[in-house]
């Protein structure tokens, strides 16, 4: 059975520009869309807050992108209202969604009338992403076509920070967290079956301060940091898009960009 075969090794692009990895990320993303919109008529794709939605401006603009056909989630949210400044929503919606012709129906936020309690508040997150997924796939977990993170200093991503109890978690799609080390401490966060079991997965991580966290992630897979613990099943992809900074004293092997 194909299902049992290893995760594919991650395939890592190092750009020597800024510019030149937000172009060949939106050109990734675009292919990534049109595969997906030709299979099923429709592109799913979960995205993080941090410094990726400004990593994403070579889609404002970008005629490839069909953007009737995006249905958005979040790969994790702070628990604020939709227009707070630490909300991953208002960022996304600032550097992207209102640039593009995107329907406001298409991006699945938060119940801000579940902030009180966690728990309703990530079931009712949970049963959106059932109504997308759950008709259309008998599978036990949602596959999205793409699930885009960011990387933490300390090697979280999404809002599995290193260490907790949620890197455990095997059987909720959406899962609280009250205690999150960095703040806000209140947040929900897809869990690894949900991002393991995505399509594509792509990491974006940018800079110099980012130099020994990206060694240690990608050469050091055993101690287990948050980030390390991405492996999409079989036939998933990982992929990380960082720049030449970033990934300087990465000893893993680098791949040429192709689409």
């Amino acid at each position: 059975m194909g299902t049992h075969q290893p995760p594919s090794a991650p395939i890592l692009n190092s750009f020597s520009s800024p510019d030149s990895l937000v172009e060949s990320l939106a050109s990734f993303v675009a292919k990534t869309q049109k595969e997906a919109i030709d299979r099923k008529g429709r592109f799913t794709i979960a995205l993080s807050g941090g410094s990726l939605p400004k990593q994403l401006k070579g889609l404002i603009g970008n005629s490839s992108i069909k953007w009737e056909k995006w249905h958005v989630f979040y790969a994790d949210e702070r628990v604020v209202p939709l227009d707070h400044p630490d909300s991953n929503h208002l960022l996304c919606t600032n550097e992207l969604f209102s640039k593009v012709p995107i329907p406001t129906e298409n991006i699945h936020t938060i119940d801000v009338s579940l902030l009180d309690d966690l728990e309703e508040l990530a079931d009712s997150y949970e049963k959106a992403l059932i109504a997308e997924f759950a008709q259309k796939d008998s599978a036990r977990f949602p596959v999205f076509d793409l699930i885009l993170l960011g990387m933490g200093p300390d090697g979280h991503t999404a809002s599995l920070f290193p260490g907790h109890a949620l890197l455990a978690e095997e059987d909720r799609w959406v899962a609280y967290i009250e205690d999150s080390p960095k703040p806000p401490p209140k947040r929900i966060t897809l869990t690894y079956p949900v991002i393991n079991h995505a399509s594509k997965v792509a990491f974006v991580a940018t800079g110099e301060g980012k130099q020994d966290m990206l060694a240690q992630i990608l050469d050091r897979p055993e101690d287990g940091l948050p980030c390390s613990r991405v492996r999409p099943v079989f036939p998933g992809h990982l992929y990380w898009f960082v720049d030449d900074a970033a990934s300087l004293k990465v000893q893993f092997p680098k791949t040429p960009f192709t689409l």
